[in-house]
């Protein structure tokens, strides 16, 4: 008689019946459950506190990131499947690690010469003597990039099949719009400081967040992701028109709330979509189906068609809904490049983007430190010191000050492996896979351009929908049908 095949994973097994009889199993599927949950919670939660801007509640997702990573290591223990569903994600994982890394090489001590006039001045005034103008910013930096690093590994882990990223999916599109919702409803009704938050002032950013620009990547984000989802046929054609409802103020806020960046991001995402449907369409034209009217839309004329008469009415609407204060927002552009030469405050961009230059060209190869550039600012910046810029107001020049040479390569490795890993998606036969990475390529590409003028992601829960797009947009998940079994 044959001896009974011991099972070795939860995968393993094929029956609930089987899961049942296993308790090890079913405790493993039930912390995989439950970190899922809190995954999806994570994300809530990260954009209610003002997107997540201050010190303690970067503390609080860092703490809850590393809190499932243990709950991660229990159910691995349980189910001896780490790392199943990640397969070769790695490679988009890999960078952000080496970053992390690099970031914390750049907050060690160097040491100091043991003169007598040295340590003299080392009591009088104690430093720490490393690459970094701020070892401790630094640090918290390095924890904040593994907090979001590791938060993509479980996504790719927990969130494997369709089923689990489609609700990843909705999650962020509903958390959009419910914060599009606010910000409305306080551009209208709000009259005093205090509106759900208590340091919400009228007049002052837009929705939760005390920045518009930041509230603009968050809508940019979720409009590019639900638009080429519905593009790309990734959703049931009875869900479509939840799905446009849901695009509707994810837009109007975003034209209200006067982010300039903001509109540019929207039309280089429409631009993208232009791009890359040819793809998309040429893959869903190549399906032959019985139906006359269906072999009609998937034809490239039909969907070329559509796709102009959408993003005309788009931008005809984005022109109606904006109006005067869309047009005094485009005419004030302008005066963000010019010099101040009155108060030499030196805070506009073209003047922000000099110093940040001047101060990678002091530090060209490692950089001044990731998340030190507000300390070492001052040093280049030839101003009245009335004000000084916290930020560099473009992301890849801050890059390039804060880690040099070496964190610029360590971007661009990430940004090939990234491109690599969603190219191979966009090509895929399963019409979800396809579609969801349609839909997040979109809204990284506005990520990506409206980060030259703003630095959105500095906020965690912008910087948490972005790890879940890339997580989208590189994850291959089970049970991605092909569309006449999961759009019928």
């Amino acid at each position: 008689m044959s001896q009974p095949t011991r099972v070795e994973s939860i995968e393993d097994y094929r029956s609930p019946a089987s899961l049942i009889s296993s308790p090890r199993l079913r405790a493993a599927d039930l912390l995989g459950k439950i970190v899922f949950v809190s995954l999806l919670c994570l994300i809530a939660f990260t954009a209610i506190p003002y997107g997540t801007a201050e010190a303690w509640w970067k503390a609080f997702f860092v703490c809850s990131v590393f809190t499932l990573c243990i709950l991660w290591l229990i159910e691995g223990l349980l189910s001896r499947a780490w790392f199943q569903g990640i397969g070769d994600s790695w490679r988009i994982v890999l960078p952000v690690l080496i970053l992390a890394l690099f970031s914390f090489l750049q907050t060690v001590h160097l040491g100091r010469d043991a003169t007598p006039e040295t340590i003299a001045r080392a009591i009088a005034q104690p430093t720490w003597n490393a690459i970094s103008a701020d070892p401790y910013q630094t640090r918290f930096f390095v924890l904040q990039l593994l907090g979001l690093a590791l938060a993509g590994v479980l996504l790719l882990r927990y969130a494997s099949s369709e089923r689990r990223l489609r609700t990843v999916i909705n999650v962020v599109i509903a958390v959009a719009v419910a914060s599009a919702v606010f910000g409305i409803l306080r551009q209208t009704t709000q009259h005093s400081p205090g509106f759900g938050l208590p340091l919400i002032a009228p007049e002052q950013g837009y929705g939760q967040f005390v920045n518009r620009n930041h509230f603009a990547f968050l809508m940019e984000m979720a409009f590019g992701l639900a638009f080429g989802l519905i593009l790309a046929g990734g959703v049931r054609r009875e869900q479509a028109l939840i799905y446009f409802a849901a695009l509707l103020p994810l837009w109007t806020a975003l034209v209200l709330c006067g982010s300039r960046g903001g509109l540019i991001a929207m039309l280089a995402q429409l631009i993208t979509a232009v791009l890359l449907f040819g793809s998309v369409a040429r893959i869903e034209s190549s399906k032959p189906t019985n139906s006359k009217a269906l072999n009609f839309i998937r034809s490239r004329p039909a969907r070329w068609g559509m796709l102009v008469t959408l993003i005309c009415g788009v931008l005809l609407g984005t022109l109606w809904m904006g109006g005067d204060q869309l047009a005094t927002r485009i005419a004030s552009t302008s005066s963000e490049f010019e010099t101040s030469r009155e108060s030499r405050e030196g805070v506009r961009r073209n003047e922000v983007w000099s110093t940040t230059w001047r101060m990678f060209a002091a530090h060209p190869i490692l950089g001044v430190g990731m998340g030190a550039y507000w300390a070492s600012v001052p040093e280049f910046h030839d101003a009245s010191g009335s004000m000084t810029p916290q930020e560099a107001h473009n992301d890849y020049l801050e890059l390039l000050a804060s880690g040099g040479l070496v964190g610029v390569a360590i971007g661009v490795w990430f940004a090939i492996a990234l491109f690599r890993a969603t190219r191979e998606n966009l090509r895929s036969a399963h019409r979800f896979r396809r579609a969801a990475c349609f839909g997040a390529s979109i809204a990284i590409a506005g990520v990506a351009v409206h980060s030259l003028v703003d630095f959105g992601l500095h906020m965690i829960a912008n910087a948490l929908v972005f790890t879940t797009l890339v997580v989208i947009a590189a994850s291959k998940p089970r049970g991605a049908d092909e569309p006449a079994r999961s759009h019928a």
